[in-house]
Order: structure tokens, then C-alpha cells, then sequence
């Protein structure tokens, strides 16, 4: 049950953004570098220069801008962030961030939060304070999962939506995550692609098509979605309907929404 807690606490810090009320603060050891920081909200997510804030978070680092991607670096240390992709890497991590690294008058923006996870820093926010930063170990922790969970998380990621988008990607691996943690499945990651209640569960997992290597979009979809990307909300089931004639999942469950050719049901 333990997996099945913390796959919960992953979830809930990934949905955690900050209001659009905010005040224009943000403040650390008491002084507000909400300008220094080039900080803006973008819907409610609250976006901050990398330069400026991985030198608060992390000062013994540098940041460069190398081939279209910026770079911080330090010991036991490796970051970038690349505008317009969806994520960020740090160390053998990637962190999700929806709407898009940003790159605005020459500077690089993140959001906030996701730099403070990959920095060891602590980010809290209240309407009357504003945003607070809280410098913190200035370095990554440890990935929350195993070789063994990302092993098979890409591989049954690759072999059911090898073809889709990324978002199609991270819904399928959330699919798999709310069944470890629902009562209704088993408690592993594993457990749940190779389940055989009521037959196979998965059809990779029948034609073997599970056991072939993983794209790579495919390992950073399994990264994201084990450290707290999710698409598809509480969804159990999906199905491609032109691709079978078993439409059970559409007649008895109920729809969520259709990511590229994938059908998404709870």
C-alpha cells in the first residue's frame, strides 16, 4: 500500500499551482524578487527567470545557454530546460511542466514549483504573503521510483501508444498509476500490466509486443508520469474503438476524454 500512497502524493503535488490572485511578491529571507526574477503568471502557474532563481535556490551552480537549451550545472548536479518542450531534466529525472518552458526577451522561465523540486527548494504561497522560496539542499533528490517500475512503465507506454502524442504517452501511464492505486487492481506497477483477472489486461501484454525496447519519448513519458505528470484524471480504461471489437469499457463505463486515437473511461 505504500506505492499506492505515494503515487497519491505525487499527484496532488503535481495539480498544486499557485492563484491567479497572488500578490506580485516573492519573497525570500525577506526580500521581494518578484521583478529580479522576471516572475509572471501564466494562467495560474507562476513562471520565474532560471537564471535568477537557480542562483538562489542552488548558488554554487552556473548557468549557460548551449545549442537552444539553458544549462545549470554543479557538483552532482546537471539541469536544462529547453524552450518549448514540456519538461525539464535534472540529473536522470524529467519534471512535467504543461505549459511549455518559455523563453521571453532573451530570458529562459520555468515555473516555479517544478525549479524548486528539482532544486531542493520548498516553494509556499498564501494570499497576503504572496509567494515564498526557501532555499533548500540546491541539488535534485532521488527519483521517486524504481529501475524496475520505470522498466516496465515505458514499455507498456511505448507498446500501447508508441504512435500518439506525449500527452497520449502520460495519459496511458496514469492509467496504469490509478490502477496501483485503486482497491479494485493490484498494488504494483508491474502486478497491474501483467494482471490476468478476467484475462489479459493489456493487449502488449498478449502479443509480447510488451517486451520490445521503448521509444524514447516513450522513457521520458514513464519518467513524467512517475514523478507526478498525469492526463486523463481518474481514468481506469482505455480503448482504441477503431482498432477492436471489444467495446465492453465504452457500454459500461464512464467516458472522460479522448486523447489521439485512445477513448479514456473510469
Amino acid at each position: 500500500m505504500k506505492i499506492k500512497r505515494a503515487i497519491l502524493g505525487l499527484a496532488l503535488a503535481a495539480a498544486l499551482v499557485l492563484p491567479a490572485s497572488a500578490a506580485d511578491v516573492l519573497s525570500v529571507n525577506g526580500q521581494n524578487l518578484w521583478t529580479q526574477a522576471k516572475a509572471r503568471l501564466v494562467g495560474n502557474t507562476t513562471y520565474v527567470s532560471l537564471r535568477t532563481v537557480a542562483g538562489v535556490l542552488a548558488p554554487d551552480t552556473t548557468v549557460t545557454w548551449e545549442n537552444g537549451s539553458a544549462w545549470v550545472r554543479g557538483a552532482g548536479l546537471t539541469l536544462s530546460a529547453k524552450p518549448g518542450e514540456q519538461w525539464l531534466t535534472v540529473n536522470d529525472r524529467a519534471l512535467y511542466i504543461p505549459q511549455g518552458v518559455r523563453l521571453e526577451g532573451g530570458t529562459t522561465l520555468v515555473p516555479i514549483r517544478v525549479l524548486a523540486q528539482a532544486l531542493g527548494g520548498r516553494v509556499d504561497w498564501s494570499a497576503r504573503s504572496g509567494v515564498t522560496l526557501t532555499p533548500g539542499t540546491g541539488r535534485s533528490g532521488p527519483a521517486p521510483y524504481t529501475e524496475n517500475d520505470l522498466y516496465w512503465m515505458a514499455r507498456i507506454i511505448s507498446a500501447e501508444s508508441r504512435g500518439e502524442p506525449l500527452l497520449g504517452k502520460l495519459a496511458v501511464g496514469t492509467v496504469v498509476l490509478n490502477r496501483v492505486a485503486s482497491d479494485e487492481f493490484p498494488d504494483t506497477i508491474y502486478d497491474v500490466i501483467f494482471d490476468r483477472k478476467w484475462g489479459v489486461q493489456f493487449t502488449p501484454v498478449a502479443n509480447g509486443t510488451v517486451y520490445n525496447e521503448p521509444t524514447q519519448e516513450s522513457v521520458l513519458a514513464a519518467k513524467l508520469v512517475l514523478d507526478g505528470a498525469r492526463a486523463a484524471g481518474d481514468s481506469l480504461y482505455f480503448i482504441a474503438p477503431e482498432l477492436t471489437n471489444n467495446h465492453w469499457v465504452m457500454q459500461n463505463q464512464t467516458y472522460v476524454t479522448t486523447i489521439g486515437c485512445h477513448w479514456f473511461y473510469r
